[in-house]
This record gives C-alpha cells, sequence and structure tokens, in this order.
C-alpha cells in the first residue's frame, strides 16, 4: 500500500530530515530515496518528503529499520589516497567507509575528497550537521597543502585572489602561498571557502602545474593535526558545541 494523502503526524518532522539526522544519509540524499520508493513508514511507501513522523513509527529504506536519532557526533578522519568518498562506489573501488570500525556505526561524510586527494574529511552521523557545515553560508575556509610539477612564481599565484575563470567555470578567493621549490616540484598552501569539484587541480593546470600531491589540512576550525594516515578521531561535545553551536550537542 502506498502513503498519498496522509501528510503523518502533525507535531513531527519531515521524514527526511529526520532520516538524515538519524544518520542515514543527507537530506537531499534522503528526498531522492524517497523518490526512488524505497522508503516505508508503518509498512506503506512514501511519495513524499513531506510526509512528518515523530520516530516511534516502523521507518525503513530499503527494508533495513532506521534507528532512533541518536545525539550528534562528529569526527575528523586523516583520509588516506586511493580510497573514494561514497558508500557504494559504481567500479567496485575501495570506499573511506569500508575502512572504518564497525562500532562507529553509519556515518556520512562532510562534503567530499576524490580518490587521489588525502587528508582532514569530517564524518558525521547527522545528516543536518553535514548539510550546514558544507553551506557556502557558512564560510569556513578550506586549507590544502599542494605539490606542483612545473613552474611557478609568488606573483602568478597572487592572480588567484581576485578569483579567475577556467573553462567558463568562475572560481572565487583563492590565496596562495608558494612555500618551497625544488627541482621542478613546488609546495603551495592554498585557502579557500568555495570548495567547487577539483577546483584546486583545475585552476593549477590553468597555470600549466601538474598537481601530483592534495592535503587537505583544515576544515574551518577542524585541523589535520597529528593524525596519522587512516586514523579518526572524535569531536569532544564539549569542542563540537564552542566550535559549530550548542544546538548540535542536543540529543
Amino acid at each position: 500500500m502506498t502513503e498519498k494523502n496522509n501528510m503523518g503526524a502533525p507535531d513531527g518532522e519531515r521524514i527526511a530530515k529526520y532520516m538524515a539526522r538519524a544518520g542515514v544519509a543527507s537530506r537531499r540524499e534522503s528526498e531522492n530515496l524517497i523518490a526512488q520508493g524505497i522508503v516505508t513508514v508503518d509498512g506503506k511507501t512514501l511519495t513524499t518528503p513531506a510526509f512528518k513522523v515523530t520516530g516511534t513509527e516502523d521507518i525503513r529504506v530499503d527494508g533495513t529499520r532506521v534507528g532512533a536519532k541518536q545525539p550528534t557526533r562528529l569526527f575528523r578522519y586523516h583520509k588516506p589516497q586511493g580510497l573514494v568518498t561514497s558508500h557504494r562506489d559504481e567500479k567496485g573501488r575501495d570506499t573511506v567507509f569500508d575502512s572504518l570500525p564497525k562500532e562507529l556505526g553509519r556515518v556520512i561524510s562532510v562534503g567530499r575528497l576524490d580518490l587521489n586527494t588525502e587528508g582532514l574529511l569530517l564524518l558525521t552521523n547527522d545528516g543536518e550537521l553535514a548539510r550546514h557545515l558544507e553551506l557556502p553560508a557558512t564560510g569556513w575556509t578550506r586549507r590544502y597543502r599542494v605539490r606542483a610539477y612545473g613552474y611557478i612564481t609568488q606573483k602568478r599565484l597572487d592572480v588567484l585572489a581576485k578569483g579567475i575563470v577556467v573553462d567558463g567555470v568562475r572560481y572565487g578567493e583563492i590565496i596562495a602561498k608558494l612555500d618551497s621549490t625544488k627541482g621542478h616540484n613546488s609546495w603551495i598552501t592554498m585557502a579557500f571557502k568555495e570548495g567547487k569539484n577539483r577546483e584546486i587541480r583545475r585552476v593549477l593546470e590553468h597555470l600549466d602545474l601538474q598537481v601530483n600531491r592534495l592535503i587537505r589540512t583544515s576544515y574551518g576550525p577542524f585541523m589535520l593535526g597529528a593524525l596519522k594516515e587512516g586514523e579518526i578521531e572524535e569531536v569532544t561535545p564539549k569542542q563540537l558545541g564552542e566550535l559549530v553551536g550548542s544546538q548540535w550537542v542536543k540529543s
């Protein structure tokens, strides 16, 4: 039987938001799951993300029951090269989530790092928090250490501070500092807020540089620090409240 008109509990919250808070997926991804027809509430297949629930219902995604909302948790993870940042990969490649401790439970990433990018990746069990931290309005700076092959000067890098258009795509302000050069390779520190897909690689290719190592060192106030490759460390509730907001430390 399919849900059609009943909007659910009037005092509840929208099912997609509930699923995000329960760590199933982000709100947008939860809406996609509903559109696929694999989300049920008390045995009825949902057709709208506007349906409201209180959490007392039998909520399932593709037959698997969704647990109760858990207190929000956030983790710092040192992503190695060679892992994709998705729960499933159509090419069968190893994912970040395959390598995590099982006792961690289901978590999702805050943004993504591509296959060959390493460094800091934030993980959370709360899709709403992930969405909040990804929003451009949050205004958090991402910092990277980049090793690139080719010739570059600080003067050429300084043009990135005004933004740049590459292949019709506008990239906003990027602060780039030439740290050192050895042979044909240079180390550069780069900082920006937008984080478009493959932004650093495309911008530096435009400057005739080939990126051969890319490490994210910070995301907003969260630092990679001394985390070793593959290590994960939870952000304490106190730190979460201080750095993100007290509303995220509530269950």
